[in-house]
């Protein structure tokens, strides 16, 4: 059998015109062209002259990190397309909350349907997701990620998964699967082999999944076998580690034991394709990140990651370098020629699949563009399930619903909306909305020690989703409060009604477990914040369940 009868079966399911396409396509390549399809390069910020550079490299994809400007956005897409010998597959986060399109319509992140725990929700906002990424050109997603909620402490999984229960996140992350993919998004199952039991950041360190095999099968491989057999395209190999599975196979690994998947033979073509049947696209993570930068120098990484059974390498800091060290990786045998054959015709039968060699398919025109981007009808069912998503953990002193002629005076102790790619923390909305309802809102200062003279009410407020190279994320009472030591260590909630907000990560009662009432509301997006605050003065009931245990196994953050 030929790689390309492979193709002819799930999940690319070729027919006959797409095969000859892909030969055709494949005989015209040559070394350098080839080289270039492995490659998914980076495209942000909005420096035209490094978009020319990308293109004059002629890579098998870029992702896109999208300004607020459409038209700059459809023209540099445009271009990109253009100067292509192949078409590009064009890819994004389509994870929601703040990576929902700043053109388009706001859609919750994974934790936050989690706690809508709607499947027909879920599926319509990837729907939506697909619809309006098309819009901009993107056919590739990738989503959903399916690790698992364990180590309260992660800071990089929390609001990017559909929580801690298995059977939930496997119903969402099918719902997720078909909304992208029934809608001309390819969409990548990550990270494998699962992350969530390990609270560091692949971004920083390599991690590990420290599960034994049997207990890997029953969660992650489990999540897996099921969205292969859904029909997922891709699933994006980690910088994570699987050391039961390395040493059923090499009982003395030692050190090759703790091996991130992306540069893991064992784990990407033992485990992932001949033991779980995926015949998709493997596609690595990203590779300047620390937990594959920690393990080798890059000239030597980037070539192992499509050696070791990875099609497609995400990103790069020195591409003209790394190709040329791929490269010569084929000409010297580390790749060899049917793995780099089998490498390229994956990426271009992921392209055939979503008919990126009909020109129509790869930009839509601006028209259809204006049509599908806010469409109302997405706009009005996305915003039902973020008036659904608020969840009360809880309220021992009924402190809800809010009265502005009881708790006139709230002091807003505001943590900021936290995000890497900005250098200072964004504003919260919500001073606003809640001065528009008749509350008079002051903002912490150094100088403010809360009396029951002075407030009414005082409202904790943190922005911090899960997002990279956080490290921790915890409440820090010392920025916070910004008045030293000694406010640093005060709690007012003795003798003020006093509420924390959590508009991001979901664990913060193990860091206040006194805290009398807590609201997880998963994302900091604005129209999140007017779905808390109709909650809160009892215009909406909190519909939200815990999709994972906010109280971190503390009894005590219970009452």
């Amino acid at each position: 059998m030929t790689i390309y009868d492979e193709l002819r079966k799930a999940p690319f399911n070729l027919d006959d015109a797409a095969i000859s396409w892909v030969r055709d396509v494949y005989a015209s390549l040559d070394l350098d062209d080839k080289i270039g399809q492995l490659f998914t390069l980076i495209m942000i910020g909005t420096d035209e002259e490094d978009f020319k550079r990308i293109a004059s490299l002629r890579p098998g994809g870029v992702t896109r990190f999208f300004t607020a400007d459409l038209e700059f956005e459809r023209r540099v897409i445009s271009d990109l397309v253009a100067k292509s010998k192949v078409p590009p597959i064009i890819s994004a986060d389509l994870e929601g909350s703040r990576h929902s399109f700043a053109f388009g319509t706001p859609v919750l992140g994974q934790l936050g349907l989690a706690a809508v725990d709607d499947v027909q929700a879920t599926e319509k906002s990837s729907e939506i997701l697909a619809r309006e990424g098309r819009a901009m050109g993107v056919r590739w997603s990738f989503t959903p990620v399916i690790d698992i909620n364990a180590a309260f402490r992660s800071p990089i999984v929390g609001t990017r998964s559909y929580g801690s229960d298995v059977s939930k996140i496997e119903r969402h992350a099918v719902a997720h699967v078909h909304g992208l993919q029934r809608n001309g998004v390819a969409a990548t199952a990550k990270h494998w082999p699962g992350e969530g039991y390990d609270d560091r950041d692949q971004h920083l360190v390599t991690t590990t999944n420290p599960l034994s095999m049997d207990e890997w099968k029953e969660t992650f491989g489990r999540l897996y076998r099921t969205l292969i057999t859904e029909g997922v395209l891709a699933i994006m190999s980690g910088h994570i580690s699987l050391p039961a599975y390395i040493r059923s196979k090499m009982p003395d690994a030692g050190l090759e034991a703790f091996r991130p998947a992306s540069v893991s033979r064992l784990l990407n073509v033992d485990l992932l394709r001949d033991e779980l049947g995926f015949n998709g696209i493997i596609v690595s993570d990203a590779t300047p990140m620390g937990g594959l930068s920690a393990w080798g120098h890059h000239l030597d990484t980037l070539p192992d990651i499509i050696a070791n059974g990875c099609d497609m390498i995400l990103f790069s800091d020195a591409p003209e370098e790394d190709m040329a060290a791929v490269k010569a990786a084929v000409e010297d045998g580390r790749i060899t020629q049917e793995r780099l054959e089998e490498a390229v015709l994956r990426v271009l039968a992921l392209k055939a699949h979503l008919k990126l060699f009909q020109p129509s398919d790869v930009l839509p025109d601006e028209a259809e563009v204006r049509h599908l981007l806010a469409h109302p009808d997405s706009v009005a069912a996305s915003r039902e399930y973020i008036g659904r998503s608020p969840t009360l953990v809880k309220d021992v002193n009924g402190i809800f619903p809010l009265d502005p002629a009881k708790t006139k005076r709230v002091l807003l102790v505001d943590g900021g909306i936290i995000h890497p790619l900005m250098p200072q923390p964004l504003e919260f909305l919500l001073p606003a909305l809640l001065r528009k309802e008749g509350f008079e809102v002051t903002i912490d200062r150094p100088d403010i020690v809360p009396t029951p003279d002075d407030f009414d009410l005082v409202l904790y407020t943190l922005g911090d989703e899960s997002l990279l190279v956080r490290g921790r994320i915890f409440v820090d009472w010392h920025r916070m409060g910004g008045g030293g030591l000694f406010k640093a260590m005060y709690r007012p909630w003795t003798n003020i009604p006093s509420a924390m907000i959590s508009f991001g990560h979901p664990y913060h009662l193990y860091d206040a477990p006194r805290v009398p009432a807590y609201i997880n509301a998963y994302s900091t997006m604005d129209s999140v914040q007017e779905a808390v605050v109709d909650c809160m003065l009892g215009r909406k009931p909190f519909l939200g369940t815990n999709p994972v245990d906010p109280f971190c196994g503390l009894e005590d953050a219970r009452y």
